[in-house]
């Protein structure tokens, strides 16, 4: 069973796994923590975790997916955050975007930039969760 949680793809990839005819057989829940309260409050990073590693950072897209993978007792948390612009985040550019699997075995986790618009960029990273996400349980199973 796997667990989503979100930042910039806003709930994209868990509606792209839900498109799929017997989602239920895999899919057990998603969380959108878009900001770095939700993030807090949702997920149980704490105040002093995200003031030293940010909102957007591979630290933070692994501790994400470690803690929805715990907090709904799945097999594998997924999760992804990153920047859609325009502006910065945590002084990353636009379309800086951290994806990370957690698993029974290991959390892996990879940076990716992409260019775009903000439409664009979301569409690509909710693209490239799903792509990890298979290499990643490919891996494991």
């Amino acid at each position: 069973m796997l667990s989503v949680a979100e930042s910039c793809t806003s709930g994209l990839v868990a509606a792209a796994l839900t498109s799929e005819p017997g989602a239920s057989e895999f899919f057990d829940s998603s969380v959108v923590a878009y900001s770095a309260h939700s993030k807090s409050k949702l997920l149980g990073l704490g105040e002093s975790f995200i003031k030293r590693h940010g909102t957007v950072s591979e630290d933070t897209a692994r501790a994400m997916a470690e803690a929805v993978r715990d907090r709904t007792g799945v097999d594998v948390g997924l999760a992804v955050t990153g920047v859609l612009g325009p502006g910065q985040v945590d002084e990353h550019e636009p379309g800086l975007v951290f994806i990370a699997v957690a698993t029974p075995v290991e959390t892996s986790s990879r940076g990716f930039k992409f260019e775009g618009s903000r439409e664009e960029i979301r569409a690509q990273a909710a693209r490239m969760a799903l792509q990890y996400l298979y290499e990643a349980v490919s891996v494991w199973t």
